[in-house]
């Protein structure tokens, strides 16, 4: 006979508290080839209607030689949630604390993002830990078009 089946033990790992994690440490973030769902969803989430964007014709006008994604449809590629790092650190993540990012280059409708994140800095505090990661999209020529930081506090291991 099995044992009784408990919800909350139904999870993708054992929590790693921030003394369990170490600079250096990589999360990849699945690759994804940006088409016309990923344009679309992005512009009804965001109401952005610039041309640039959603106008092919408009674009070539402009020099481009395809749709132009949004700085912000780039920076979603980074959110640590399509990744494992959510998973890793489970129960012990107490919140996301900030984001920036710098757009080193343009993605274009067709282009494939590889996102990353990678821990940079570790530091502790009484019961918790602030830990800063840094994120990077590269596209499928290789060229990192995207580079940031985010940080989250953890809980120490109780």
């Amino acid at each position: 006979m099995s044992k009784e089946f408990i919800p909350e033990n139904h999870k993708f790992a054992e929590a790693s508290y921030f003394e369990d994690l170490s600079i250096g440490q990589r999360f990849y973030i699945p690759s994804r080839t940006l088409r016309d769902a990923n344009f679309s969803a992005f512009q009804a989430a965001s109401g952005d209607n610039h041309p640039i964007h959603y106008d092919v014709e408009y674009c070539k006008s402009q020099g481009h030689p395809e749709l132009l994604a949004h700085g912000f449809q780039v920076v979603i590629q980074t959110a640590a949630g399509a990744g494992i790092f959510p998973h890793v650190v489970g129960e012990s993540l107490i919140a996301f604390i900030d984001q920036s990012s710098k757009f080193l280059g343009p993605v274009y409708y067709g282009d494939t993002v590889y996102p990353e994140l990678v821990i940079t800095d570790l530091k502790a505090q009484n019961s918790t830990g602030i830990v800063t990661v840094r994120s990077t999209v590269h596209n499928q020529r290789k060229e990192l078009v995207l580079e940031g930081e985010q940080r989250y506090l953890v809980k120490k291991r109780p």
